[in-house]
């Protein structure tokens, strides 16, 4: 009598993993344009409180901040102040979060602000650039070159 072995042929986990790789080849580029996508949404989300926040600056100091760290924390044990105004976080004060780079410029006499966002990296982390100024509309370039106040305003 002879003893049957319990388990599986090479040919059936060859199956199993030539499966599982036709499933990862199909899931991999959705991931990365749905990551795309929510760096994206992400940008946007911060130049609406980037917009927010220099809109509540200029109400409590009179102008615009002169730098987009202008709006970052205060140091510990201060308060806040036109050079530290407790109004975004770190991370967004630094200017990177989210895939993103955010270029904040003050206008003549702090009057006035743009704010450019732009993709790290266009491949990978976003294919969409942004402009905002201080009218509050957010603009989205998406051939290529940076967005501008000529650029199409987000729907």
């Amino acid at each position: 009598m002879r003893n049957k072995q319990k388990g599986f042929s090479l040919i059936e986990l060859l199956i199993v993993v030539a499966i599982i790789l036709i499933i990862a080849a199909i899931a991999i580029p959705n991931l990365l344009r749905a990551k795309i996508a929510a760096n994206q949404a992400s940008a946007v989300g911060s130049l609406r409180t980037l917009n927010t926040s220099c809109i509540a600056f200029a109400t409590n100091y009179g102008q615009y901040p002169a730098a987009l760290t202008n709006l970052g924390p205060v140091a510990s044990g201060s308060t806040a102040s036109s050079t530290s105004a407790d109004l975004i976080d770190s991370v967004l004060s630094a200017g990177t979060k989210s895939g993103y780079t955010f270029v904040y410029t003050a206008g003549a006499s702090n009057q006035s602000y743009t704010i450019t966002a732009t993709p790290i990296t266009a491949a990978t982390t976003g294919q969409s650039m942004y402009f905002t100024d201080q009218s509050g509309v957010i603009r989205v370039n998406t051939s290529g070159s940076g967005a501008t106040i000529a650029s199409t305003p987000i729907g």
